[in-house]
């Protein structure tokens, strides 16, 4: 196996999954401590119902970032996904999905933002090992947590 097949097959990083209540200054009381601790937001996004919001973050320190948010009360869990480099171009993304979608992975949640100019598309798949070996085959980067350091 190449190296960079074993390192696509491998690859997943980190991201915080933290359940904050609808109201008002729930959030701003995991930003601050966030901010306290100075770990730095990548990308983030927020998926509510009308109880609470789930709130998904790539952050700097992700399991220093954990221990922080559990030690103030903060019902937080932390989540392997895959965040796969594309390049920043009109249907890059589609590709990528594409060929996962041909393999039998489900997309459980995605987001997406820019990073050094390039694509990352944050996901989470119902067939983890299956989507690496897909994006290996198909000679597409999996980012892992120290290039958001």
């Amino acid at each position: 196996m190449n190296k960079k097949r074993k390192q696509a097959m491998t690859t997943t990083i980190k991201q915080l999954s933290i359940f904050i209540e609808n109201k008002s200054g729930t959030l701003i009381k995991v930003l601050d401590l966030f901010s306290k601790a100075k770990i730095q937001i990548i990308a983030s996004t927020i998926a509510d119902t009308q109880d609470y919001g789930i709130y998904r973050v790539l952050c700097s320190a992700p399991c220093e970032a954990f221990t922080i948010l559990k030690e103030n009360g903060i019902n937080v869990q932390l989540t392997d996904v895959l965040a796969i480099a594309i390049e920043n171009e009109p249907g890059k993304a589609a590709i990528a999905i594409n060929a996962l979608s041909e393999a039998g992975v489900n997309i459980l949640y995605m987001y997406s933002f820019l990073w050094q100019g390039r694509g990352v598309l944050v996901m989470r798949t119902d067939k983890s090992e299956k989507a690496m070996e897909v994006i290996a085959e198909k000679d597409m980067s999996l980012l892992s947590e120290n290039e958001f350091k």
